[in-house]
């Protein structure tokens, strides 16, 4: 996966941003959500992603793997990155 191509991102102290430079919107992802996407830009599954969450925030994995997998849709919904 990867950012589309008209999409830059910066690191927050709360998250990242995400604009996209051809229409002007920008979205804002809290800490996991950022993790998230940094996770998958740099090339690791959503299960082992959902996992290492389940493990850090000792949360159940069927929860984690809900959340990566609502973050992974609102990314691909907006079209800011490419599978």
């Amino acid at each position: 996966m990867r950012l589309h191509p008209d999409v830059v991102s910066t690191d927050t102290d709360d998250g990242t941003v995400l604009l996209n430079e051809r229409t002007g919107r920008y979205w804002q992802l809290n800490g996991t959500g950022a993790h998230v996407l940094r996770q998958l830009l740099d090339g690791h599954g959503p299960d082992d992603i959902a996992a290492g969450l389940a493990e850090r925030h000792r949360i159940e994995p069927s929860l984690a793997e809900r959340d990566v997998s609502a973050v992974i849709d609102q990314l691909h919904t907006a079209q800011l990155v490419i599978a």
